[in-house]
């Protein structure tokens, strides 16, 4: 549709003669003629454009696509003739489709940037093309121009600067090389921007800004790509990573340019919540402020409606600073536009549609007014005039009188200010700092640990620190409660982040404090691993437990944007150990069970062995290639095969693997089959275990695998079957009822469940396997002694005690569960096993694993029973639904002894007799 025909609105004339003397000389008729009176009677420099160009704007207002061809491909021997007027042509037309409605305000910016994107990358093909020419510069460069602010956002305003970074890629370039080619690429960056910039008898094209490339105090205006990365990874500043947001390759190399941008993201995205991102961002709107003056109650004449008090800047700081804040954890909150990002933001959470809604209205109100400022004179200018005539001029282009613009602008600049003051600058609330007592005995030691080492890491503690101490006094045991924060604060590395995010966000502090009073040994972990708490703040947390298949997407998804392998297992690592709080969290705030818990702390640790594994497999195969045909397979065991975990529990794991024993890996490095899955599987527990700044996944125990410590790490499953069936002892056939094979194809992971049984299914001899049972009980009693009440796992009428007679029942009675319950209750069908001894075995092993589960959770050991602490105590006894009138120890001891009693008597039977408890 041509824009005639898309006139909605017109502006008011200032000087009605003046319009009318416009619209007579374009003979325009009806809605157009009215749209020329009013920009004609308001603006001088459009009265003059619009004269000036009439031909191609007249044509262009009554074309479907006026804008095709405004700048020819050939722009001949004058470039910058040619370059200026089309700049005027694009300047008269836009004005006409903004004011007219005909155009909303993103199709009009990116217009604009379009028209900048073309004249960029002619102004530097024309000052490329004598160094091409001579011979002195190669078609292939690698140089290319960074589109940087709102050029590179696509959102340019009306008399906007261009912000570039000029660059060349060296990577591949010796030094001598490259500062050849950088002399050249200078001269001819200073060519195109004298093309773009300077002002001559045609005006200009685009004034042009090089100060954002790095350091450009003492740079060149044409960088290197590896100088730049350099720069950037050790002296960039928070103001330089929100500036890349919208940081765009307009002209150039756009491969090169590509590179640079992909190698860019993680000094723009953080890995963890950026909330520190906050308090620069505030510094550096004071900054602003100081400099223009925008201090005290707004007033609209002489306000910059770009860096002022409630004005445009504003806007942009509260969504990138967001953006910073929460993009680096997820892609999807990076758009360069700032409409479009606080519509990510809206979507995910981080903002209210309310807050979304006013700030959406304002930026696109504050950035007509903008450009109504800026068409007046062509001036770089975004202060509204505080002379009676200028207001009256900027008010009639936006179609209002003087009055409803005051009070319209006034109204958007408020609630800007209202929102964005809010967000940087809270208002602080005074809680007067409590008492606890021993209270200074360990705050004096504050000071001293290393999360106060910067000046303001201990200011941001000290607003938070009488709100801290208030939530601790209402613990049921203060000091306590004290102390276990003082555990927390005393392991944090660093403060600057974490403190940071509590005072965004109140609520963390609840829960931090909710877990020093209850769970000391999750506080400590907190303490280790501050950056989890990213987690809490993601609008998942709180969601249902996803299922296996969706955690190893999940986990895949983020191993995929790792740049390389160690970066992979730390990536791996942030990912399970959010995942692994949310759990703990999960169960002491009640959300799940203590049974779930088991079950999902199984589930992640899976996750990550199957993904763990593929990843490592991959890195290998880089250097040892593959060994065709085969396959592996990863058996869990234990609580792991069981399906039911603690929250520091070990894996125990045996790697089988099926393949030609005389074959040799296809790699440039080639290995022999033992001695290639041998290695792969040291390369797993390596990437399992060893300890990194972000922590180890798991600990790991192969002792199940055939031979123990003595026998290799990967097995084949040859071996193995041969093991099982002539060397391996009752305990090795109790152990391997809960194997479950997790990883490998699934033909290969049914082969290895299919042998599992078959082996089992050879070892039903029921008083071998009940003596094998006893034998194992004699040793375990020896050689790890019970140790205190809250030993649970061990000793006499114990998990442990309790597994074993499952394990032994389901080997007798061919049972393909893994779980200790349904091995149990395989039994019933025995006429000489009593159905409700099993049951009560069960449900002793369900509430004793509950136990276990919440204790260590809490103390994160089985033998401090004074570290359950009485906010500990109470939050646990109400989890596992115990009278705390009732005497816990002697509950415990009974449960226990009753099992003993039933454990007793069935392995004391002669088979073939009942059993009576």
């Amino acid at each position: 549709m041509a824009v005639i025909e898309s006139i909605n609105q017109v502006p008011i004339p200032y000087e009605p003669a003046r319009g009318t003397a416009l619209s007579a000389d374009w003979a325009a008729t009806g809605a157009l003629a009215e749209l020329l009176k009013g920009i004609g009677g308001c603006s001088p420099y459009l009265n003059d454009v619009l004269r000036q160009e009439q031909a191609w704007i007249c044509e262009a207002v009554h074309a479907d696509a006026p804008l095709e061809g405004i700048l020819p491909s050939d722009l001949g021997a004058d470039p910058g003739q040619i370059l200026r007027q089309s700049k005027r042509r694009m300047a008269g037309f836009l004005a006409m489709v903004e004011l007219s409605g005909a155009y909303p305000l993103n199709r009009t910016t990116q217009a604009l940037t379009d028209f900048a994107d073309a004249a960029v990358q002619a102004a530097f093909t024309s000052a490329l093309a004598p160094y091409q020419a001579s011979g002195k510069l190669p078609e292939d460069t690698g140089f290319f121009v960074v589109a940087m602010g709102k050029m590179g956002a696509g959102e340019l305003n009306y008399s906007s600067d261009i912000d570039l970074i000029v660059m060349f890629d060296d990577r591949k370039m010796d030094h001598l090389e490259s500062s050849h080619l950088r002399q050249i690429l200078v001269r001819a960056t200073r060519t195109a921007t004298k093309l773009l910039n300077d002002v001559t008898q045609h005006g200009y094209v685009f004034r042009t800004d090089l100060r954002l490339r790095p350091d450009p105090s003492v740079t060149p205006i044409c960088v290197s790509m590896s100088s730049a990365l350099e720069y950037y990874e050790s002296l960039g500043r928070t103001w330089e990573r929100a500036a890349f947001i919208k940081a765009r390759i307009c002209a150039g190399d756009q491969e090169a340019g590509a590179a640079f941008l992909e190698q860019m993201v993680p000094f723009v995205w953080r890995r963890h919540l950026d909330f520190a991102a906050i308090e620069e961002a505030h510094a550096l709107r004071l900054k602003i402020r100081t400099k223009t003056g925008a201090r005290g109650q707004i007033t609209v004449p002489g306000h910059d409606v770009k860096l002022g008090r409630g004005g445009i800047r504003e806007i942009e700081f509260f969504t990138q600073t967001r953006q910073l804040i929460s993009g680096g954890r997820d892609p999807g909150l990076r758009s360069s536009q700032t409409l479009a990002a606080l519509d990510q933001l809206v979507a995910k959470e981080w903002v209210t549609s309310a807050i979304n809604n006013q700030l959406q209205r304002s930026y696109t109100v504050l950035r007509h007014t903008e450009h109504a400022i800026q068409m007046i004179r062509d001036a770089q200018t975004q202060s509204v005039p505080q002379s009676e005539e200028g207001l009256a001029r900027v008010a009639g282009l936006c179609g209002q009188t003087s009055e409803a613009f005051l009070n319209d602008i006034s109204a958007h600049l408020n609630a800007v200010h209202s929102i964005t003051e809010t967000f940087f600058a809270p208002a602080q609330r005074t809680v007067p700092e409590v008492a606890l007592e021993g209270h200074h005995d360990i705050t004096q030691h504050w000071p001293s640990y290393a999360a106060m080492r910067s000046e303001r890491a201990t200011v941001l503690f000290d607003t938070l620190r009488p709100e801290i101490l208030a939530r601790l006094q209402n613990a049921p045991d203060p000091k306590e409660a004290l102390i276990q924060f003082d555990n927390f604060l005393q392991g944090l590395p660093a403060g600057i982040q974490v403190f940071s995010l509590f005072a965004a966000n109140p609520k963390l502090v609840d829960l931090l404090t909710d877990i020093a009073v209850s769970a000391p040994a999750l506080a400590q972990y907190l303490g280790r691993n501050s950056g989890v708490l990213d987690a809490v703040l993601s609008g998942e947390f709180f969601a249902a437990w996803p299922d296996q298949e969706a955690l190893q997407l999940q986990l895949s998804t983020t191993l995929a944007r790792a740049f390389d392998y160690e970066t992979g297992l730390d990536l791996a690592r942030i990912w399970t150990k959010e995942w692994h709080f949310r759990i703990g969290v999960h169960v002491l705030q009640e959300i799940i069970t203590p049974k779930a818990a088991s079950e999902q702390y199984a589930q992640l640790a899976q996750a990550v062995l199957v993904v763990v594994f593929a990843f490592v497999h991959r890195e290998f195969a880089r250097k040892y290639g593959d060994i065709a045909p085969s396959d592996s397979t990863i058996l869990a065991m234990g609580s792991l095969g069981a399906g039911q975990l603690n929250s520091d529990s070990d894996l125990d794991l045996i790697l089988i693997f099926d393949a030609d024993p005389n074959a040799l890996s296809d790699g440039h490095k080639t290995l022999a089959c033992r001695q290639y899955f041998s290695r792969l599987t040291q390369a797993l527990i390596t990437a399992l275990t060893a300890p990194t700044a972000y922590g180890r996944l798991y600990e790991v125990d192969m002792r199940l695998r055939p031979s123990g410590r003595s026998g290799p790490v990967a097995t084949s499953i040859t071996g193995f079957e041969t093991y099982q069936r002539n060397e391996a002892w009752t305990w090795e056939h109790l152990a391997l009822t809960r194997g479950r094979a997790i990883t490998g194809s699934v033909e290969f992971r049914k082969k290895v469940e299919d042998l599992r049984q078959r082996i089992l299914d050879k070892k039903s001899d029921w008083a071998k396997v009940m003596s094998g049972v006893s034998d194992m009980r004699v040793r375990l009693a020896e050689s790890k002694p019970q140790q205190g009440l809250w030993d649970i796992k061990r000793g006499p009428g114990g998990l442990q005690d309790i597994e074993l007679l499952g394990q032994g029942i389901a080997l007798v009675h061919h049972c393909r569960e893994v779980a200790t319950a349904a091995q149990l209750h395989s039994g019933q069908s025995a006429a000489h096993l009593k159905v409700g001894a099993l049951d009560e075995l069960a449900r002793s092993h369900d509430w004793l694993s509950d136990l276990r589960l919440l204790h260590r959770l809490m103390c994160g050991t089985d033998t401090q029973d004074a570290a359950v602490g009485e906010g500990g105590r109470a939050r646990l006894f109400r989890i596992a639904q115990i009278d705390q009138d009732l005497d816990f120890e002697h509950i415990v001891l009974t449960k226990r002894a009753h099992c003993v009693q039933i454990i007793d008597g069935i392995l004391g039977q002669i088979e073939g007799q009942g059993y009576e408890s």
